[in-house]
């Protein structure tokens, strides 16, 4: 477990999450037990690509977005303090009663909370927040399912 509070920076990101610029959706994490919990930071900008389509006369960041920076935190409050990680994967396996309660835009600051709900051997259910600010921009539960990473890749 990691000490209360411990924060990592976009270095500890980039070793623990595969995923990069166009994908990556998760600029810092602020807090995390290392075991059930963690806060992180996604900075939305109007640079983001999917801007250009979503909707250029009135910018929103994608849904499924949203839920996937959620679902990135969540691999990373699996990942970012085991030192096995890389002989591992993670797959998405679900979603479940998820709402979408605001639009996230350009100049938004998206904080991402995510805490482990059930823990079954490699499978874990997860609750996601998303909120900008004070307010609860999106909401729901995740699941996940830890793999050995195929030898030869």
């Amino acid at each position: 477990m990691e000490p209360p509070g411990k924060s990592y920076t976009i270095e500890d990101i980039l070793e623990a999450l595969p995923h990069r610029y166009p994908f990556l959706l998760v600029d810092r994490i602020l807090e995390t037990d290392g075991a059930t919990r963690m806060v992180a930071l996604k900075n939305v900008t109007i640079n983001e690509a999917y801007f250009q389509g979503h909707f250029p006369a009135h910018p929103v960041m994608p849904g499924v977005l949203v839920v996937e920076a959620l679902a990135q935190a969540g691999v990373l409050l699996l990942f970012v303090a085991d030192k096995q990680r890389h002989s591992k994967l993670v797959y998405f396996s679900g979603i479940d009663n998820f709402r979408f309660r605001n639009p996230v835009t350009p100049g938004d600051q998206l904080r991402l909370q995510v805490s482990v709900l059930r823990k079954r051997a490699r499978y874990f259910k997860m609750k996601g927040e998303a909120w900008v600010g004070d307010a609860l921009v999106a909401e729901g539960e995740l699941s996940c399912t830890v793999v050995d990473r195929p030898t030869g890749r």
